[in-house]
């Protein structure tokens, strides 16, 4: 009984870690622009039908893996150029109609790009090298691994670049950031950027777990939601961690509780408890109103 607890953490942590890196994307854009893209998860699926493209092409993973990132990365900084900046000032109505019109636009242009039949991207990861756990896969494992050191680059950028530095300055306080020098508007554009880039490696490691078609991602972006909220909104960090609580979470009530075909009612009921007792999330900013 211990052990397959043990073996279901285990592949509990590999979901979290897709979770976790959509999760902190979610927060990313949400910290800087107090916003949620609910379009995060289709920019991943384009990104994802990109790697799919160039793999088939004729490129190696690795070497699609880190173009797919690149281009992402370019395409989140021309929506944000594009058609966020063009938001700014409008009412909250108006933001959540322009995403959910980037959502259905990305989804309908990737299945009129590269079709609506389902595809698949064979794994990077060799069993011999990644298969020493028993019940879970080399994939997740390798996947696991991936996306742990994709967070740690990300939190050494924040943490020790003057670059990260001014993003965050720019998130917390744009006008005095402004004031100081730094060029808002580029770190915003900056910031899209970045998210963009997590959610298409999230985007490729999990498509070889699962078929590759337009409504990959649906799913996965719900429970990303749930857990940047279990671990706070405004937290890009609680919510990498939420990310993978909710992983573990989800795991063992599918396995043990509610079986696999109600695992999604279990990210949405976490949504629910945590709105009603504790909004803020395990991590997120106790807001102090001085009157």
């Amino acid at each position: 009984m211990f052990a397959g607890i043990l073996d279901q953490t285990v592949s509990g942590l590999a979901n979290g870690a897709i979770y976790a890196s959509v999760a902190l994307a979610l927060v990313m854009i949400y910290t800087t622009t107090d916003h949620i893209n609910f379009a995060q998860g289709e920019m991943a699926l384009f990104s994802t039908y990109l790697g799919w493209w160039l793999i088939s092409a004729g490129l190696d993973y690795w070497t699609a893996f880190a173009a797919t990132i690149v281009a992402s990365m370019a395409m989140g900084g021309l929506i944000e150029r594009i058609l966020i900046r063009r938001t700014e000032g409008q009412s909250m109505l108006v933001l959540i109609v322009v995403f959910i019109g980037l959502m259905i636009l990305l989804n309908s242009l990737a299945g009129v790009l590269f079709g609506y039949e389902t595809k698949s991207i064979e794994s990077p990861f060799n069993e011999s090298v990644w298969g020493a756990v028993p019940h879970v896969g080399p994939h997740q494992l390798g996947m696991l691994t991936v996306i742990l050191a994709m967070l740690g680059l990300v939190y050494l950028f924040f943490r020790f670049t003057s670059l990260g530095l001014k993003m965050r300055a720019a998130a917390q306080n744009p006008i005095s950031s402004r004031l100081v020098g730094i060029n808002v508007g580029a770190m915003l554009c900056l910031g899209w950027a970045l998210a963009a880039g997590i959610g298409a490696a999230a985007g490729m490691m999990t498509a070889p777990l699962v078929y590759l078609e337009p409504n990959m991602m649906s799913g996965i972006i719900i429970y990303a939601f749930a857990g940047a909220l279990l671990g706070g909104i405004d937290n890009p960090w609680g919510a990498a961690v939420g990310g993978f609580l909710l992983g573990i979470i989800e795991t063992l009530a599918g396995s043990y509780l509610v079986g696999t075909d109600l695992r999604l009612t279990v990210a949405l009921l976490v949504i629910i408890v945590v709105l009603l007792a504790r909004p803020r999330g395990l991590f997120g900013k106790q807001m102090v109103v001085r009157v």
